[in-house]
């Protein structure tokens, strides 16, 4: 019996470390990021895989795929802007997203491969 519950929690905390390493979207919440993204200008800095101005999506990702609290932390830099992190250029302050939408770019930034 103990082996049994030993071995239930074993597989509820696998499940979570997994939820928290590899976050998901539906296709709706990931198209909406990516209308979040167009319309705030994102666009112009950043692209999928390859820098432009700042870091392609997929190496942001890559960075913080072991963070658990990565997400928090982008949706952090995108409010705030940052400098310093990826070089010297600094990424501009978006303070006028809301904190939904900003959340929900931080969250499709990094299920991007």
């Amino acid at each position: 019996m103990m082996k049994k519950i030993t071995l239930s929690l074993m597989i509820v905390w696998a499940c979570g470390q997994a939820a928290l390493a590899a976050p998901s979207l539906s296709a709706k919440e990931s198209a909406a990021a990516v209308e979040l993204a167009k319309s705030n200008g994102c666009l112009s800095c950043h692209a999928m895989d390859e820098k432009i101005v700042g870091p392609a999506y997929s190496k942001i990702a890559a960075k913080y795929s072991d963070d658990k609290d990565a997400a928090a932390s982008l949706a952090q830099s995108i409010r705030n802007g940052s400098q310093g992190k990826w070089g010297r250029i600094p990424m501009p302050a978006h303070g006028s997203i809301s904190n939904d939408d900003l959340n929900l770019l931080a969250r499709w930034v990094l299920t991007v491969k």
